[in-house]
């Protein structure tokens, strides 16, 4: 394995908000970033996990993945604030099983692992290849900082031929800490050895899009599923519906400059 790419050890994304980029790019002052750090869901497309319920459990599928989704985030939250550190597969089959008993649905361990398994065999979004090749070319040092496991996101980058284009893959594993914990968002300054506000954070869902905020890093928020802003007291930078929004984002950054 490349010395430069380092697998530290680990760590969805209604209605819809489409902020256009243009309306929020004066909040975010690029010249200073030298380094993009993505969540790992804002380059991998985690809709065929949902197509596997749907296709699995007709007519029930929807409820199960919102049951799952939410019981998974929170599993993560509530053993951060404890202390008592799982790693994100283990913690994604607890939130099924629980998911399934409250759904009064029947599920083998055979299906518990097909379900699990398919987080580490997910397709990067349509754009993401294009633009990380644009990014790159452009001299931004790349990164991915999710709470996938270690292996998770091994298997992810490789499955979409992805290797070349990230310097750090950092799972929360480093820390046993799950984001939004600062301790989380740290590792991105500990592996690029920058400061915070030289890193982008690219995150897919809207608490993390908060959570990096306050933390300290400018904050594009890749809005794929199209979801409303959380009401945590705090917007990220900018919005867009996609990869090729931030890409359009940043160059009307460099243009201004």
């Amino acid at each position: 394995m490349d010395r430069r790419r380092f697998f530290a050890f680990s760590g969805i994304i209604g209605a819809g908000l489409t902020q256009s980029v243009s309306a929020q790019k004066h909040q975010f002052k690029q010249s200073g970033v030298k380094a993009i750090l993505f969540d790992g869901f804002s380059i991998f497309d985690p809709r065929p996990v949902f197509a596997l319920a749907r296709q699995l459990y007709p007519g029930k599928g929807n409820e199960l993945m919102r049951e799952w989704r939410t019981r998974q985030f929170e599993y993560t939250w509530l053993r951060s604030l404890s202390n008592d550190y799982l790693d994100f597969s283990t913690i994604t089959k607890d939130a099924l099983v629980f998911a399934v008993r409250l759904l009064g649905l029947e599920m083998s361990t055979v299906q518990q692992d097909q379900f699990v398994d398919a987080f580490s065999h997910l397709q990067s979004w349509p754009d993401a290849r294009e633009v990380l090749m644009k990014l790159k070319k452009a001299g931004y040092r790349l990164g991915i900082l999710s709470n996938l496991t270690a292996q998770m996101l091994e298997d992810n980058v490789r499955n979409g031929h992805l290797e070349c284009f990230f310097e750090h893959l950092i799972s929360v594993e480093a820390v046993q800490k799950y984001k939004p914990s600062p301790e989380a968002y740290r590792l991105g300054m500990k592996f690029f050895h920058l400061s915070h506000e030289e890193i982008l954070f690219v995150p897919s869902a809207g608490w993390d899009a908060a959570g990096s905020k306050t933390f300290g890093y400018p904050t594009f928020w890749a809005n794929y599923m199209q979801l409303p802003m959380e009401e945590l007291g705090v917007r990220p930078d900018a919005v867009g519906k996609d990869l090729d929004d931030l890409w359009t984002y940043l160059e009307t950054v460099e243009l201004e400059r």
